[in-house]
């Protein structure tokens, strides 16, 4: 008898994994609408609202380089999409901070200001274009401390917690700088 993995359909059904669940209200006459749309093309209302999503992404358009026209989302998630949480919020800070919610601002503040993430100091890459940018952010190191980075943020964990860049060497003393006042002229 074959095991099936717990959770999953034996058979049919979908062969794309659903991982997120989205909650819509749509007023009786668009969700009656939609599921004409939906039997229209064969699909399942989810599946309609899926492909319709994906259209109307194209219509969305985002500012481009200051020296290029404006791009749609879907070409742009080519470089804000990440899997991983951190980088998402870092790309969309740096090629797009007009679009953070106030708490992803608090946050993007914090990573800004977080030197030990960072290839060059603040000064260095201010006035870098985000790509440049993109290039001195230490993606690892961001996403090995993004709780706590999150933690911060949120206030529920002190700054203190945060990595903090290697200081510098200490400069060796010299000789001079260990003999008390009474001991100059003695070897």
């Amino acid at each position: 008898m074959e095991k099936r993995a717990r959770g999953r359909p034996s058979g049919g059904g979908s062969k794309l994994q659903r991982t997120e669940t989205v909650t819509l209200r749509l007023d009786p006459r668009l969700r009656y609408l939609t599921e004409l749309a939906a039997r229209r093309q064969r699909r399942t209302v989810s599946s309609f609202i899926e492909w319709a999503i994906e259209q109307a992404l194209s219509l969305v358009m985002l500012p481009g380089d200051p020296s290029s026209e404006p791009i749609d989302l879907e070409y742009a998630s080519i470089v804000l999409w990440d899997p991983d949480e951190a980088d998402r919020l870092a790309k969309l800070g740096l090629y797009y901070p007009d679009l953070l919610t106030y708490d992803e601002q608090v946050l993007w503040k914090l990573i800004q200001e977080c030197e030990a993430l960072w290839l060059v100091d603040f000064n260095q890459r201010r006035s870098l274009p985000p790509r440049e940018k993109d290039a001195m952010l230490l993606y690892p190191l961001l996403r090995t401390h993004w709780e706590a980075l999150k933690k911060v943020a949120a206030g529920e964990a002190d700054i203190g917690i945060l990595p903090r860049r290697p200081e510098e060497p200490p400069i060796p003393p010299t000789r001079l700088a260990h003999t008390r006042v009474g001991d100059q002229g003695k070897p």
